[in-house]
């Protein structure tokens, strides 16, 4: 697989084909590398245009870049350690999931042992950036052997940054998550409440939009969510949950408080117990709204 130096790549792994796995899959594709998937949801590989594989084993026996898109370290671990016990020596696992760096340093570790090189490498954007190959990437480990994956990952990313050692890159994406939570939760109560005082939402997102309480929500969410589309097929509540509660282990194990935590904690945690977990992660201002009285911050559902 070696030539002059430089990894030549012809067919990619890929073990997770949900919401971004199948859209990073299919970009993977269309530049023209034959993509070999996984995922235990049937029919995903298929709609993924991928070759499917039978398990993450399958997937490590016919494909030396194998790419990762799991939910959590839970799930992560296991899999790898299935690829490991099969992965040849040169072999590139690339998670792209979001994970504990802790975790992620131990795989990191492990996968050394067998000569596989393991990049953690965090991702941003949504499903959208995913649908367009524009996501950001945060990447942790080996800077050659990322800088050796250029034309893999160009198909799915228009930014790739090398943040440092294993477990830098998803120790960056669950900061940006955190930024992310907080900014989704108070702008989706700030929502409900100018709704519930009778203002032009609209109106007062040009507001917010132009004055010091803008955000990645208000910008690119809410004008959407007023007119009742709300932007299916991003990460669910559940899921970010589960990404403030690894913020809050990291910031822990680095001795650093997290009194902004319990916000989103408290907001996302409300829409799962209100049956949105699986939902995207806007759906937190229905949720608000339903405690507030039955508001809605659009005039129909979309």
């Amino acid at each position: 697989m070696n030539t002059g130096g430089e990894q030549v790549v012809d067919t990619v792994g890929m073990i997770g084909l949900g919401n971004m796995g199948g859209r990073m899959a299919r970009r993977v594709d269309d530049a023209g590398f034959t993509v070999v998937g996984h995922d235990p949801v049937a029919g995903r590989a298929e709609a993924a245009v991928a070759v499917p594989a039978a398990d993450p084993v399958d997937v490590a026996r016919r494909a030396r870049v194998v790419l990762l898109s799991l939910p959590d370290s839970h799930v992560v671990e296991p899999v790898v350690r299935e690829v490991l016990d099969v992965a040849v020596e040169g072999t590139t696992i690339v998670d792209l999931s979001t994970a504990s760096p802790a975790s992620t340093r131990t795989l990191h570790d492990e996968a050394l042992t067998r000569g596989v090189r393991y990049l953690d490498a965090g991702i941003s954007g949504g499903a959208a950036a995913a649908e367009k190959g524009t996501l950001t990437i945060m990447a942790g480990g080996d800077a050659a052997a990322l800088a050796e994956l250029e034309t893999v990952l160009a198909p799915i990313a228009a930014t790739v940054h090398h943040m440092g050692p294993s477990g830098a890159g998803h120790t960056t994406k669950l900061l940006n998550n955190f930024l992310n939570a907080v900014s989704l939760a108070a702008s989706a109560e700030v929502m409900v409440a100018g709704r519930k005082a009778g203002l032009d939402l609209p109106q007062l997102l040009e507001v917010i939009n132009s004055s010091s309480g803008v955000n990645f929500a208000t910008t690119n969410r809410f004008p959407a969510i007023v007119r009742g589309d709300y932007l299916e097929g991003g990460l669910t509540s559940r899921l970010m949950t589960k990404d403030v509660a690894l913020y809050v282990d990291l910031a822990g194990r680095l001795g650093v408080p997290t009194l902004n935590a319990a916000g989103p904690l408290g907001c996302f945690g409300l829409a799962e117990n209100l049956g949105y977990g699986d939902l995207i992660s806007n759906r937190v201002v229905d949720a608000l709204g339903d405690v507030a009285g039955g508001v809605r911050v659009h005039d129909q559902e979309g």
